[in-house]
């Protein structure tokens, strides 16, 4: 290896969703990240970044290759997997040889044909380089990691935070143990295990008191350990329907398997010891709005995480929308909704328009119907607001000819496109105040504490149908095999599951 090694890095990030949400196709990428070549050097933020940030600092050689991320929805077409993976793995074969390769990739992404995307580009990419060049692969926490995964990668790392905010550093943790690992002062060796747990991400705040926030600091503080490389939780992303997927602990030592599969193994005893705590209780919607009607001052938050664009919805139910019209409140209430064809309708009719509009349950018919609301159309926007913070901070992005609908009270902000929620920037770009509401309905899981943590009055978590729902208890699963938590409390003699 020369004094200043090559290194190639490039991946496909993205979250996806056997129960809804579009499909992910080219366009979808093109508009919100893909990056080619050398383009990928002024990558400043996010995963990449970071590890940019490193690799500047020691003097490497950068080898970019493709990198592309999107909001999560449903699987990545066929077409467009082919297409990306194969250009990725193009542009790595006219840069060999290499001295190791970076691979930030999500591992929860899912393809019309595939199960395991990144166990896939993982092992296409081992084939190209050969079993003795490094591969070190970062991972989003919710992580379903799969043998294939473990098996032709050098280790596996993942996010330590959430909500997120540290892909950055992960980034940057990535690229020493890659560096340290070509300069031979350490040979990774890895292990999973994982148990059953099957939760969504309700509970699982890396801050605080939640029981994943106690997880997950229970298994960084093994880095402490001598001889550990690297340590890392993961809650499986529970809006797929493939095999073997549990949550559990990955600990990489240094060549030490037995003790990275005892640590690992720990993690996940302990995950599975704290899974009652990891389910949440849900309420119906028209309950949740009469507990918050007795708040003498809001917001309220309604945490409708069943339309999670976060997670792969489409962002087009009406339930809460529909539960706070029937209540007849009068209370200043802002409530998103992903529906073009009424967003199209209220920039062709203007401000100041009274409008009579059949909206809900278009793009993803399978959780509602659509209804009709008479309403006033009282601003427009281009939708295009920039990310304060998460894996996109700084980016521009748009949810496309945006309109805030008015509905009596109910300030409804009708969008063209599914967006992630980090904050409430959606609705600041269009000129709304969630300080100023009563009730504000929030399609994410876990973002709104940091978006309206610090000035909301009761935050209500809602049992409405959806394919990100707060609980996966009542899911058809068709491939998912053996029993699992919640549907399954107690499985007598489980022992987790080591990939190594």
């Amino acid at each position: 290896m020369s004094t200043h090694p090559s290194i190639a890095i490039g991946g496909i990030l993205t979250e996806c969703n056997h129960f809804g949400g579009i499909p992910i196709d080219l366009a979808l990428y093109e508009a919100t990240e893909l990056v080619r070549g050398s383009d990928m050097l002024a990558m400043a933020n996010s995963v990449v970044g970071g590890m940019n940030q490193v690799m500047r600092e020691k003097q490497v050689d950068i080898r970019p290759l493709l990198f592309a991320s999107a909001c999560a929805a449903g699987p990545i077409t066929e077409s467009c997997y082919n297409l990306l993976r194969d250009e990725l793995l193009d542009r790595l074969r006219t840069e060999l040889p290499v001295d190791g390769v970076l691979l930030p990739l999500h591992g929860a992404a899912l393809a019309d044909h595939l199960d395991d995307p990144e166990g896939d580009i993982i092992k296409a990419v081992r084939q190209l380089v050969g079993e003795q060049v490094p591969i070190i692969v970062s991972l989003d926490l919710h992580a379903h990691v799969t043998a294939e995964m473990v098996r032709y990668a050098d280790a596996l790392l993942a996010w330590e935070t959430y909500p997120h905010s540290d892909q950055y550093q992960t980034g940057q943790r990535a690229a020493r143990l890659l560096l340290d690992t070509l300069a031979g002062n350490c040979r990774p060796t890895m292990a999973m295990a994982k148990v059953p747990v099957i939760t969504s991400a309700i509970h699982a705040s890396t801050y605080g008191d939640d029981p994943f926030a106690d997880l997950m600091r229970q298994t960084k503080s093994l880095e402490t350990t001598p001889g550990v490389l690297s340590s890392s939780l993961l809650l499986i992303h529970p809006y797929m329907d493939v095999p073997n997927m549990g949550s559990g602990g990955l600990v990489v030592t240094d060549n030490n398997l037995d003790l990275a599969v005892s640590l690992a193994s720990d993690i996940a005893n302990q995950y599975w010891n704290r899974r009652h705590d990891l389910e949440p209780t849900v309420i119906p919607p028209t309950e949740a709005i009469q507990l918050g009607l007795n708040e003498e001052q809001g917001p309220v938050i309604l945490v409708e995480t069943a339309d999670c664009c976060g997670g792969g919805a489409a962002g087009d139910s009406i339930a809460s929308l529909n539960a706070l019209v029937d209540c007849g409140t009068d209370r200043l209430c802002f409530v998103p909704l992903v529906d073009p064809a009424g967003a199209a309708a209220c920039h062709a009719a203007g401000v100041g328009a009274e409008l009579t509009l059949e909206l809900g349950h278009k793009i993803d018919p399978t959780w509602g119907h659509s209804r009709q609301f008479t309403g006033t159309v009282t601003s427009l926007s281009d939708g295009r607001f920039t990310y304060t913070g998460g894996q996109w901070e700084g980016t521009l992005t748009e949810m496309g000819p945006s309109a805030v609908f008015s509905i009596g009270s109910i300030q409804l902000l009708i969008m063209s496109k599914p967006t992630y929620d980090w904050s409430d920037e959606q609705f600041q770009c269009v000129g709304l105040d969630p300080r100023s509401a009563h009730f504000i309905v929030a399609k994410n899981p876990m973002n709104h504490r940091h978006a309206y943590g610090d000035f909301s009055s009761r935050m209500i978590l809602l049992d409405t149908p959806g394919p990100t729902p707060a609980t996966v208890k009542h899911y058809d699963f068709q491939h998912l095999t053996g029993p699992y938590f919640p549907v399954h409390e107690d499985i007598p003699g489980l022992q987790p599951t080591i990939l190594t």
